[in-house]
């Protein structure tokens, strides 16, 4: 009991290096777990061309309808393996918008390529933008869709289709089409268009049928994303990689938003009927994320293909509901695609529910999310990120302050108390309840509380907490510039300036505090914050930013108080 702070900062930092070393050890088993899944060497792999159309491709199944036979095992909704025709690819399509460079196979009317221009790969290089979408392995990342049915040929990723032309560039108009066309053996036209629109992510996608046999037409639409497993960006040093999650998500009605990793897609193949919902792929910042429109009733899939370098996991979702189209006649089945950065504001505008929670704060997102629009508010008054983090952590310790009182001023009674405590070591030496029980006499004496200095910081740890996820998780950070040498508050301070500063401001603070009686806890405590600047050596300068600062104005409220206390 003679330093409850004390306890509680050791088995926080023995709690952060054992959060570090999972996070490594969970990297490594996903990448062995990777590279041992797939079926064959991955040696000379950076510069093959992915195998869209050259090996076996999946397709989901039709949904049966009303009076049909039961579907035998081989004939489930699950997805299968359909055999490929062919081993070719189509012509490349290539669309160029005041966001994206998109490029679009018409072997299957894949989205095989997406570059986003107003995210750069890093701000030392502005005109190369980052690529989140390409065929090309180890990272292979495509979006496909198409129609399927039963009894007749339908245009899924299979098909090729025909265009017009292979350039497309968004001028002065508010949108632009890219039409694809293919025509079934029965004589059944169809259309695939690409609505892209100015200032947007969201690629709308419509299949035109042209019915022009003498049988009702009735199909059903689908969607799906395709990926080998990627590395999750950001480097720590030998801490391994940024916490962020790479994967895949849904959001169904029932059970809302849940994240579906790749050895979930492995172990178990998804199978969930839901009336509405959505299915995304995630990385750090972005998201692609299939939004189906047009109907009630979807069933979300999942699937991995081992028969190629790498694994390819493919999360999707077709509608169970038919569409259908009278002979002699003509419809439209509807879908659309979200390609790009985890932006608040853009996810919201599209109107879809819980979308916006690919913005992933964990279980802390009630806290989270008013830290975010704060955060943002403030970053719109001062244009400057960093000193939107800057304001936002004076703001929270400002609304703390009471509880930082507190909790200083009942250090600043137990520093007091500190030679009568070192006292009582000598006198009882090795009788541990003895010295116990003198030692609360003392406090009882004294009217000190040992746990009035920690209770309060207990309360606070959850909203330092959100606000680190807050920092890490926004998309609007990145390559944010702060002052001087902070070009990006993603990426770590390249001089260490910042992390040599905390460093010494926990020094500081060791300082301030009561010191332990116990040697050993003395040197621990010593010895942390040498760790912690170590630790945050690689964090991204935002985070490192914000903990200085903090760290600095407990500092000062402790001086203040402790100096306040020793007046009186």
């Amino acid at each position: 009991m003679q330093s409850q702070f004390q306890r509680i900062m050791l088995f926080a930092a023995l709690g952060l290096t054992l959060v570090m070393i999972w996070q490594s050890w969970v990297d490594f088993q996903a990448n062995y777990a990777n590279y041992n899944g797939a079926s064959s060497s991955l040696e000379n792999v950076e510069n093959v061309s992915g195998s869209i159309g050259n090996v076996n491709e999946d397709v989901p199944n039709a949904p049966e309808l009303p009076g049909q036979a039961s579907p035998s095992q081989s004939q489930s909704d699950t997805p299968s393996l359909v055999e490929e025709v062919g081993a070719e690819t189509g012509e490349i399509i290539k669309v160029n918008t005041d966001l994206v460079n998109v490029e679009i196979d018409t072997q299957g009317g894949d989205i095989v390529r997406v570059e986003l221009i107003k995210h750069p790969v890093s701000v030392d290089t502005p005109d190369i933008p980052f690529v989140l979408m390409h065929r090309n392995l180890p990272d292979l990342f495509v979006a496909q869709s198409g129609l399927i049915g039963k009894d007749r040929d339908y245009p899924n990723h299979n098909v090729k289709y025909t265009a017009s032309q292979t350039d497309y560039t968004l001028g002065d108009e508010a949108s632009i089409e890219i039409v694809l066309g293919w025509e079934s053996a029965d004589g059944i036209s169809y259309e695939k268009v690409f609505t892209f629109t100015r200032d947007s992510y969201r690629v709308g996608i419509d299949f035109r049928v042209a019915n022009n046999s003498e049988l009702t037409w009735i199909g059903f639409p689908y969607a799906q994303l395709k990926q080998t497993e990627i590395e999750a960006p950001g480097s720590m040093g030998f801490l391994g990689r940024l916490p962020s999650y790479n994967g895949a998500a849904i959001y169904t009605e029932e059970e809302k938003y849940e994240k579906i990793d790749y050895k979930e897609i492995r172990e178990e193949p998804l199978n969930v009927a839901t009336p509405t919902g959505w299915v995304a792929m995630l990385q750090h910042y972005f998201v692609a994320a299939w939004l189906p429109e047009g109907s009630e009733n979807y069933q979300l899939y999942s699937g991995v293909n081992r028969n190629t370098a790498k694994p390819e996991y493919r999360i999707g979702y077709k509608s169970t509901q038919p569409v259908s189209v009278p002979a002699g006649q003509s419809g439209v089945v509807n879908t659309a695609i979200y390609i790009g950065p985890k932006n608040q504001e853009r996810l919201d505008a599209q109107g879809v529910e819980g979308l916006k929670l690919t913005v992933d704060y964990g279980w802390l997102t009630p806290v989270a999310n008013p830290l975010f629009w704060l955060l943002q508010n403030i970053y719109g008054f001062t244009n400057n990120w960093g000193w939107a983090i800057i304001l936002l952590t004076c703001l929270v310790k400002l609304v703390f302050y009471p509880l930082s009182a507190a909790s200083y001023k009942s250090m600043a009674k137990m520093k007091k108390l500190q030679p009568r405590m070192a006292t009582l070591k000598e006198r009882f030496g090795d009788d541990k309840q003895k010295f116990q029980q003198e030692m609360m006499k003392l406090y009882k004496t004294e009217k000190v509380n040992p746990a009035g200095g920690c209770l309060p910081i207990m309360v606070q740890i959850p909203v330092f907490i959100a606000l680190y996820w807050t920092l890490l998780e926004s998309v609007e950070l990145r390559q944010a510039s702060f002052m001087f040498w902070l070009n990006d508050l993603s990426l770590p301070d390249p001089y260490f300036v910042l992390p040599i500063i905390m460093g010494v401001s926990m020094l500081a603070q060791h300082f301030l505090n009561p010191a332990p009686v116990d040697p050993i806890q003395k040197k621990i405590m010593m010895a942390l914050p040498f760790v912690f600047t170590i630790f945050f050596l690689w964090f991204p300068a935002g985070l490192v930013l914000y903990w200085v600062v903090n760290n600095l104005l407990s500092i000062s409220q402790q001086y203040y108080i402790t100096r306040k206390f020793a007046d009186k």
